[in-house]
C-alpha cells in the first residue's frame, strides 16, 4: 500500500476527531483541569510566569500549558478554545503513532492501530482534556519513530519535548537506554538493540513487509547519547522550579501523595497489576489481547507475490524488544509512583500494545480487517458503558455525565441562593470560586470539606452555622453491582493503600446536617444534590474562602 503524505493524514485525523468530539467542545473544564492544568495555564498567560501562584505547583514542566495559554492569548479564553488545542495536540499524537506503526510494520497496520488508538475510551477522552499525558504520550511516539529509523539528533529532541510534557516521559528514554546497554553487554542479544530496531520493515510489494538494510551498529555513545540527552532539560527545568519554589518535585503534600506514601510492597504489587489490567484489559482492551492471543495459535497467512506465496511478515524482532522494554518499564515505575493509579498515565505504553496486536492480527488473520473492526466497535460502546468496578470518569465519557450533573447543581444554587455560604468539596469549591471555569458567572462563597465520607459530614455537621446550603456529590464512581467491593478485603486493601472511601448518600448527609433536599440528580452511578439549612432565613454572613487541592 502506498504511504499517504502526512499532512494529509494529520488533516483526516483532525477532522474525524474533531467532528467526533463535536457535542463536547463546550463542556466546562473537569476534576485535575479545574484544580490545576487550565489555573496554571491562566497564570501563565496574564503574569508569564512558569510556576503557578493561584493553585500549587506540581512541578509539572510547563510545554502543554504554555501551548494553551498560546492558543488562548491568539484565540481567546474559552473552553472551546482550550479543547481545539487539545485536539490538535491529539491529532499530532496520532499522526505520530502511524508514523512508528508505519516503520515498525507497514501502512495497513498503521491505518488499523492509529484508528484503533483513537477509539480506545482513555485516549479518546483525554484527547479533549487539558492535561499532559496524552500530548507526552505523542511526542514519545514520535521519539520511538526516529529511534527506530536510526536518527540520533531525532530523538533527542523528541524525547525532550516529551519530559518537557511531563516529567515521566523520562521512562521510554531511561528504558531504551537501558535496553542498549544490555544489548552490548550480553554477546547473545548482539543485534536486538538499536542497529536491530532501526532495520525494522517498511511496505514492500503486495502489502507485504520488506526488510530495510542491516547498515552497520553505531558507535555505543552514538546509541546512549541521544537518549540520555533529555535528562538535561528536565535537570534544568527542576533547578528552576527549585529557585522559585524551594521544591524540587512539587509541593510537599504531592510529593507525599504520589512518592513517599507509596513505597509499600503489598502496595506495590497490587499496583502492579491494576497497571498491568490497563496495559492489557481495561475498558475492552481485553478484546484486542485476546484477540492477539488466539490469532498466534493460527499459522501465518500467505500472500502471493509473483510466482512464489510469501508469508506475512511480523514486526522485527529487536522493534519489538524495544517496545516490551518501554512497556515494562512503564508498568513497573507506575506502579511504584502516583497515588491515584489513573489510566492515562499507561498512555504512551497501551498504543504501543495496540500495534503489536493489530500486526499479529494481520499476519495471521486473512480477514483481519473485520476483527479490528469488532475490537474498535467494542472501544465505541466502552464510551458510554460503565464497567461493573470502580474507575476514573476521565477516562470514558462518564466525565461529561459529571461535568452536566455540576453544571444543573451549581446553576441552581447560585440563582437561588447567589449570597448563601455553601459547604462541599474539591473540585466543586473551586467550580463556585471561580467563574472563568464555566460553571457560575460570580464566585459563591464557600466552606470546604475533604470529602463527603461519613466521618467528614459528621466533622462538618459540628459548625453547621458557617454554612446556608450544602452541595454534596459523588467524588467517586460507584457501580451499581460492584464486581470486587463483595469481597471485604478489597475494599479494606483500597481504604489503606489507594484513599478508597465511601461517600454519604444525600438524604444521609441532609439528616446529619440538619437540612433538606431541594435539589438531586443522578446519571450512571454518579449524583449530586443540594442541601438547604433548616433555618428561617439565608444569612448573608462572610467566611474565608477555604482550599485545598490535591491531583
Amino acid at each position: 500500500m502506498r504511504s499517504p503524505h502526512p499532512a494529509l493524514v494529520f488533516a483526516v485525523i483532525f477532522v474525524v476527531i474533531f467532528l467526533l468530539h463535536a457535542p463536547l467542545l463546550q463542556l466546562p473544564y473537569f476534576w485535575d483541569e479545574a484544580g490545576y492544568y487550565v489555573p496554571a495555564a491562566r497564570d501563565f498567560l496574564l503574569t508569564g510566569v512558569l510556576i503557578p501562584h493561584s493553585t500549587l505547583s506540581n512541578a509539572h514542566p510547563p510545554l502543554v500549558l504554555a501551548w494553551i495559554a498560546l492558543w488562548w492569548k491568539v484565540v481567546g479564553y474559552a473552553p472551546l478554545v482550550t479543547r481545539s488545542a487539545m485536539l490538535v495536540a491529539a491529532a499530532f499524537s496520532l499522526l505520530g503513532l502511524f508514523r512508528l506503526a508505519q516503520r515498525a510494520a507497514n501502512t495497513e497496520v498503521a491505518i488499523a492501530s492509529a484508528l484503533c488508538t483513537a477509539l480506545y475510551p482513555v485516549f479518546f477522552a483525554q484527547s479533549l482534556l487539558a492535561q499532559v499525558d496524552l500530548a507526552a504520550a505523542g511526542l514519545t511516539f514520535w521519539a520511538l519513530c526516529a529511534y527506530l529509523e536510526d536518527r540520533p539528533v531525532a530523538v533527542a529532541a523528541w524525547f525532550s519535548l516529551a519530559v518537557l510534557a511531563k516529567e515521566t516521559a523520562i521512562l521510554a528514554p531511561a528504558a531504551l537506554a537501558v535496553w542498549e546497554c544490555l544489548c552490548l553487554a550480553v554477546p547473545r542479544l548482539k543485534g536486538f538493540g538499536w542497529s536491530g530496531a532501526s532495520s525494522a520493515a517498511i511496505d514492500g510489494p503486495n502489502g507485504t513487509a520488506a526488510s530495510a538494510a542491516e547498515g552497520t551498529s553505531p558507535p555505543r555513545t552514538r546509541r546512549l547519547f541521544p537518549l540520555l540527552l533529555p535528562l538535561l532539560p528536565l535537570s534544568l527545568w527542576y533547578a528552576y522550579h527549585f529557585t522559585r519554589t524551594g521544591y524540587v518535585f512539587g509541593n510537599p503534600e504531592f510529593f507525599r501523595y504520589n512518592v513517599a506514601a507509596t513505597l509499600n510492597p503489598v502496595r506495590f504489587l497490587l499496583a502492579l497489576a491494576l497497571r498491568l489490567w490497563q496495559t492489557f484489559g481495561y475498558l475492552h482492551l481485553w478484546v484486542l489481547t485476546l484477540a492477539m492471543l488466539l490469532a498466534l495459535l493460527l499459522p501465518p497467512v500467505k500472500d502471493r507475490v509473483g510466482n512464489e506465496d510469501v508469508e506475512r511478515r511480523r514486526i522485527a524482532i529487536p522493534v519489538q524488544m524495544s517496545f516490551l522494554a518501554v512497556v515494562m518499564v512503564y508498568v513497573i515505575a507506575m506502579a511504584l509512583i502516583g497515588g491515584a493509579v489513573l489510566a492515562r498515565y499507561m498512555l504512551p505504553v497501551v498504543p504501543l500494545v495496540i500495534i503489536v496486536a493489530v500486526s499479529t492480527l494481520r499476519r495471521r488473520l486473512r480477514y483481519w480487517p473485520a476483527a479490528v473492526a469488532l475490537v474498535a466497535c467494542a472501544f465505541v460502546a466502552a464510551w458510554f458503558w460503565n464497567p461493573p468496578y470502580g474507575f476514573s470518569p476521565e477516562d470514558n465519557l462518564a466525565y461529561r455525565d459529571y461535568i452536566v450533573l455540576h453544571q444543573d447543581a451549581e446553576r441552581l444554587l447560585e440563582a437561588r441562593y447567589p449570597m448563601a455560604r455553601a459547604l462541599t468539596a474539591w473540585p466543586a469549591s473551586d467550580e463556585l470560586t471561580r467563574p472563568w471555569l464555566g460553571y457560575t458567572t460570580r464566585p459563591v462563597q464557600v466552606v470546604r470539606i475533604e470529602d463527603f465520607s461519613l466521618e467528614e459530614v459528621l466533622s462538618a455537621a459540628d459548625f453547621r452555622q458557617n454554612f446556608d446550603v450544602a452541595l454534596v456529590f459523588s467524588t467517586k464512581y460507584e457501580p451499581t453491582s460492584p464486581l470486587m467491593d463483595r469481597w471485604k478485603m478489597w475494599t479494606n486493601l483500597k481504604r489503606r493503600f489507594f484513599g478508597y472511601h465511601r461517600d454519604v448518600p444525600p438524604a444521609v448527609a441532609a439528616r446529619i446536617l440538619g437540612g433538606h433536599i431541594v435539589f438531586s440528580e443522578k446519571r450512571k452511578g454518579q449524583w449530586v444534590a443540594v442541601i438547604e439549612m433548616e433555618r428561617s432565613e439565608i444569612l448573608n454572613a462572610k467566611i474565608p474562602f477555604l482550599y485545598n487541592r490535591r491531583q
